[in-house]
């Protein structure tokens, strides 16, 4: 390996710029820039997996994505762990192995009539992010329809455009199937119901003259990932919860966001500064519970913002679950400690969608779905997993053969994946500000859990 590292330095060395050989301990890699969304943060996490098999550290080029191949070209990074539409074939460019499938959309407002066709895009606004997969996938369109026309952007993002397309700025915009299902939950007026080409089999670029050692790592790395499970951690982490909620209930969030928050943001953070939580995440719970209604009361007496029931309300020494500062403080605290009696090596953020599970079913009933998880032969410490098998615990083939019995597990699934979205869209809409953390929290774990899991 070192010897075909050290002949590719000498093959740079004709260059106006030089990398040294990553096999000296350094991999300098083109990823995309954070504005990018959800998409440049799993490249990055990809990217540190595969630095880690490398056993080197790494040298990160945030880039745009016209730029992309010309810095490849110029050798300026050993490979760019952006996502490339690997069927295009560029010149002076090879691929890696395809690690996700994704449909390539034009994506249009809802307020202007339906286009069915892509010779209907005819005079119509239609913009793509110059270098972008989906350019790529036009450009491929256009052989089959050469009087098919587009408008490129080197400024703004996919993300940006949509945005763009929801106000009427723009008629429509290329984007693939995860850039929508994002978005929608921002701009619940864009409809997607053209494919403008086949589906981009998305992959990770290397110069012509790459290394073949590293493309082969870059090989074994991705058969590991996707045969271990980690790429579909990662997709379900990162993209999973997009779809979530339908237009109407992103809608009135992102209007609550606007009207009800606010009353209640300074408790939300001050929660936050005593537990450690993230106030977006507090806030996202208290949406999911009770649309941040503080009188809020359900048929079986679950009350409050937080909607607590009364053996938490006693448990957290709540003296009147109808009072938004005391329910607040104790769902935040109910959360923390819920996350706490889960077994230290379930990582972040599987951690935290677990605990959010059990704050709706109850500890117990989350462990007998990490049970059914295991006996699966699949991983209890993945909410990936234990979300498939969670919703077994109405069914009595199952619940009859764990501890404690029936439980409604679909509708923990449902509120965790909707939680998610909500958290999501807040984290955008809303910026984090540091919180202050109180020298020692003031809770302590009342009664850990017997953990049955080994």
């Amino acid at each position: 390996m070192q010897a075909a590292a050290f002949s590719f330095f000498l093959l740079l060395a004709a260059c106006d710029q030089q990398i040294s050989p990553w096999g000296a301990g350094k991999l300098v890699v083109i990823v995309p820039e954070t504005a990018q969304g959800p998409g440049a943060e799993f490249q990055r996490e990809l990217v540190r997996l595969f630095a880690e098999q490398l056993h080197v550290t790494t040298e990160l080029i945030p880039l745009p994505e016209y730029k992309v191949l010309a810095e490849l070209r110029k050798h300026q990074a050993h490979l760019a762990a952006t996502p490339l539409r690997s069927e295009s074939n560029p010149a002076a460019l090879q691929f890696g192995p395809g690690y996700q499938t994704v449909r390539e959309l034009a994506v249009c407002n809802g307020n202007m009539p339906r286009i069915n066709d892509l010779a209907d895009m005819s005079g119509k606004k239609f913009v793509v992010v110059a270098g972008s997969a989906h350019e790529a996938a036009l450009r491929e369109a256009q052989r089959n329809l050469p009087a098919l026309k587009w408008q490129t952007d080197r400024d703004l993002t996919t993300q940006d455009l949509l945005a763009e397309v929801s106000e009427g700025s723009l008629d429509c915009a290329a984007a693939n199937e995860l850039d929508f299902g994002d978005a929608r939950n921002y701009h619940p007026n864009l409809v997607a119901d053209l494919d403008i080409a086949p589906p981009s089999k998305l992959a990770w670029g290397f110069p012509e003259d790459a290394d073949q050692e590293l493309v082969k790592q870059a090989q074994i790395f991705f058969s590991r990932v996707q045969q271990d499970g980690t790429l579909r951690r990662l997709l379900d982490r990162y993209y999973g919860h997009n779809n979530r909620l339908d237009t109407m209930d992103a809608a009135a969030f992102i209007s609550g966001i606007n009207t009800a928050l606010p009353h209640f943001r300074r408790m939300f953070e001050e929660a936050a500064a005593l537990t450690g939580a993230d106030w977006r995440l507090l806030a996202a719970l208290a949406y999911q519970e009770s649309q941040w209604k503080p009188l809020a009361t359900s048929y079986t007496n679950v009350r409050g913002i937080m909607m607590l029931t009364g053996d938490t309300a006693d448990q957290m020494n709540v003296s009147n679950r109808l009072d938004a500062h005391e329910s607040i403080f104790a769902g935040a605290k109910y959360l923390m400690l819920l996350k706490e009696q889960l077994p230290d090596r379930i990582p972040e953020p599987d951690r935290t969608w677990m605990a959010l599970a059990a704050y709706n079913q109850g500890a117990s009933h989350l462990e007998d779905a990490r049970i059914l998880t295991s006996r699966a032969g699949m991983n209890p410490d993945s909410w990936t997993d234990v979300k498939k098998w969670m919703p077994m615990l109405s069914h009595p083939n199952y619940y009859e053969t764990l501890k404690h019995g029936y439980a409604r597990g679909g509708e923990a699934v449902i509120l965790v994946e909707s939680i998610r979205s909500y958290y999501d869209i807040l984290k955008r809409e809303e910026p984090s500000q540091p919180a202050l953390m109180p020298e020692a929290p003031s809770y302590r774990l009342i009664a850990p859990m017997q953990h049955l899991l080994p």
